[in-house]
């Protein structure tokens, strides 16, 4: 309950020393609390590059053999997108250093997607054994650049 101390003779409230020291603690948390929060390090986040942007490689497996588009790449993820125009259900193998993959079966008329991450060197496209197609090679060169300051990038 207020009385009639607590006003000074203008008419206001006038605030005892007490409710000075509150507020000024209560300041001076909040002051800790956004300084605290503002401290921290994430230097390690900062440092690490976004890898590059994945190679999207066309595959396709025709009746008398595959083919690859582009033949080349650089080193990094890619997507290979197989059509399979063959007439028959195949089975598709890349082999290459540190990789081996397989999909399938792709029934014909029908398409397929493989995620790889590539090394240099050169990639075996295969279909399966009992296939008389003849493969396909894709080379991989040297690793792509970062995609770091890349804008618009899922």
């Amino acid at each position: 309950m207020l009385s009639r101390r607590d006003f000074t003779e203008s008419g206001s409230r006038s605030l005892s020393g007490a409710s000075l020291r509150r507020g000024g603690l209560a300041l001076a948390l909040s002051a800790l609390a956004l300084l605290v929060a503002g401290c921290g390090s994430d230097d390690e986040a900062r440092s690490e590059q976004r890898p590059p942007v994945p190679a999207n490689v066309s595959v396709h497996i025709g009746p008398d053999r595959i083919t690859s588009s582009p033949a080349e790449v650089g080193a990094g993820p890619a997507m290979l997108l197989v059509t399979n125009q063959s007439g028959a259900s195949q089975t598709l193998t890349i082999e290459g250093p540190r990789l081996s993959r397989t999909v399938g079966p792709i029934p014909p008329d029908d398409t397929a997607t493989l995620k790889i991450n590539t090394s240099p060197g050169d990639f075996k496209i295969s279909a399966e054994e009992a296939s008389a197609l003849r493969p396909a090679t894709l080379a991989v060169g040297p690793a792509r650049e970062s995609a770091q300051n890349e804008l618009l990038l899922p």
